[in-house]
């Protein structure tokens, strides 16, 4: 059987690294080579959720090779054909309005639109607390664009936070596994 390989990318919404690590570690311990990405964000910044080096070093052992901090690194993913698919978790709502208006200035963005040139899915797992204000319109562009799959969501905090949505982290693998044949796992809203 050949090994699959799928490029995983991580945004700044770093309140949810804790949920997402995990699944990169059980991805890549269930037989899927991971290569991992970071936007320049949630590389190069110390916040209230911990230091970047910490979250590269332990982004490092989930994945088992070194996280692609550039766009020199990301740049070549979809062109030599390093992996069948993008995973973009946590997807946040800068990286959204950047993808859907063709803006490829961090490694994040420049990846899938790398990916995109070799027409492989870009699988985009939202965390933003403007999902449903500032963010949606960018949300359903890039939902009726080709090769574009959203991993199911929800108001993740409506009562503090009405406008914010969040993916269903662990539905990630099903996401992938329907956007490799082409199809959007449904439902798509995930109450």
């Amino acid at each position: 059987m050949e090994e699959r390989t799928v490029v995983w990318a991580l945004c700044g919404s770093f309140c949810t690294f804790e949920k997402v690590l995990p699944l990169v570690g059980r991805m890549a311990a269930g037989g899927t080579k991971v290569l991992p990405l970071m936007s320049f964000n949630a590389a190069g910044l110390d916040t209230r959720f911990g230091k970047a080096a910490d979250w590269k070093m332990r982004l490092y052992a989930a994945a088992g090779s070194q996280p692609i901090e550039t766009l020199q690194g990301a740049e070549p993913l979809g062109p030599q054909n390093m992996a069948g698919a993008m995973i973009v978790a946590p997807c946040t709502g800068a990286t959204l309005a950047k993808l859907a208006h063709g803006i490829s200035d961090t490694p994040v963005t420049l990846g899938a639109k790398s990916m995109l040139r070799a027409g492989k899915p870009v699988i985009l797992a939202v965390s933003t607390n403007d999902g449903l204000a500032a963010s949606f319109e960018n949300l359903a562009i890039l939902l009726n664009r080709k090769n574009y799959y959203l991993v199911p969501f929800a108001q993740d905090d409506y009562l503090k936070k009405p406008c914010s949505l969040q993916s269903d982290f662990e539905l990630i693998g099903d996401t992938l596994e329907c956007a490799l044949r082409g199809r959007q796992i449904q439902p798509l809203l995930n109450v």
